[in-house]
């Protein structure tokens, strides 16, 4: 069972509709002890790093979902849900993440050459770097769908794949049983489904 945590952030339903149409059980939920249950729990979220984190905290998932994580239980994070993985937000001021990842979350425009757009938003090709329990069945250059205006500057070694927009934007991370995605795979077609498919079997590391 997967458990999508529920913090008021995001449209959850094309989520919630990949995950069924791989036949991989998923509950909607912000009740701890579901969260608790789960074989895996994904983090998603759209909007304001700092929001998304006020909801948290508000709500005590931020800790929950901290906790969980520290066990060796699966978790995924996507687009938002992903940057909030990290140690700090910087959209308006310094602000803390779950710090389940080392790095920041910065503006696009500060990597970004003049003429680019911001939000970087559509299909771009995935470079992999390395070995990934989360890619590994996802091909080279294989096209995923974003919508960001942040990036995360993350651990060299903890980039899995990166997206040409100008300058290589982070992709995917991973360590451990912390998984990241900056697309949403959710509205990638089959390459998200695979992505999806391959988190869905991830097994927790004790």
């Amino acid at each position: 069972m997967i458990a999508i945590v529920d913090y008021g952030v995001g449209n959850l339903f094309s989520l919630t509709a990949s995950l069924q149409k791989l036949g991989a059980p998923s509950v909607v939920t912000d009740d701890p002890e579901t969260l608790a249950a789960a074989d895996r729990i994904i983090l998603p979220g759209v909007g304001a790093f700092g929001d998304a984190m006020k909801k948290l905290k508000q709500s005590g998932l931020d800790e929950t979902v901290w906790a969980l994580a520290n066990t060796g239980k699966p978790l995924l994070g996507i687009c938002l849900g992903m940057q909030l993985l990290f140690e700090v937000g910087t959209e308006n001021g310094r602000e803390p993440g779950l710090g389940l990842l080392p790095g920041e979350i910065r503006p696009l425009r500060e990597i970004l050459p003049p003429g680019y757009k911001i939000p970087h938003m559509g299909w771009n090709a995935l470079t992999k770097h390395g070995e990934s329990r989360l890619l590994q069945n996802v091909r080279q250059g294989a096209h995923v769908y974003f919508v960001h205006s942040y990036y995360a500057a993350a651990k060299e070694r903890d980039v899995t794949a990166t997206a040409e927009y100008g300058a290589p934007v982070t992709a995917t991370v991973e360590r451990g049983c912390v998984f990241g995605c900056q697309f949403h795979p959710e509205k990638s077609g089959p390459v998200g489904l695979a992505i999806l498919k391959a988190f869905n079997e991830t097994e927790a590391i004790l």
